[in-house]
């Protein structure tokens, strides 16, 4: 069976070795083997799995739900029908869906004030032109709404 070093596992999957210790501590990766010098000795799959987690993480998957994902994966038998990504993918793709028309909205409103010329934020708030819904956007606590 294949063992990989730490430098050598880092590198082919695109991380630093801090992050594959990070990983490692969190229960992402299994405790590695060591070799009689102390060096960490990871199987070959441990590169797949690394690049799942960075995927994953791009996808929008914070690093707790990715270790609920491999888990999952871990415990085919038994699995309950919510637990693997499919269902979890769906929320996810709810909650990109929702910040995509968030960031729309906030867009067109940036794109109006450029349009309108805006170039004093405390002069554009005090006029009934302008495009930017101050009161609006400090009702919302964070979270952008289309005022129209």
């Amino acid at each position: 069976m294949s063992r990989l070093r730490s430098s050598q596992v880092a590198a082919a999957a695109g991380v630093n070795m801090q992050t594959l210790r990070y990983y490692e501590r969190r229960g992402l990766l299994a405790e590695p083997d060591r070799s009689l010098g102390g060096h960490r000795l990871y199987p070959a799959e441990t590169v797949t799995v690394l690049r799942v987690i960075k995927a994953a993480q791009r996808l929008g998957f914070t690093l707790d739900e990715v270790a609920d994902l491999l888990e999952a994966g871990r415990h085919r038998h038994g699995r309950r029908l919510d637990a693997g990504l499919r269902p979890r993918a769906e929320v996810k793709l709810a909650e990109v869906e929702a910040k995509i028309a968030d960031l729309q909205v906030i867009a067109g409103t940036l794109r109006a004030a450029v349009d309108a010329g805006c170039d004093d934020l405390m002069a554009c708030a005090g006029e009934e032109c302008c495009p930017i819904p101050f009161a609006t956007l400090s009702q919302t606590g964070g979270s952008y709404a289309d005022p129209r």
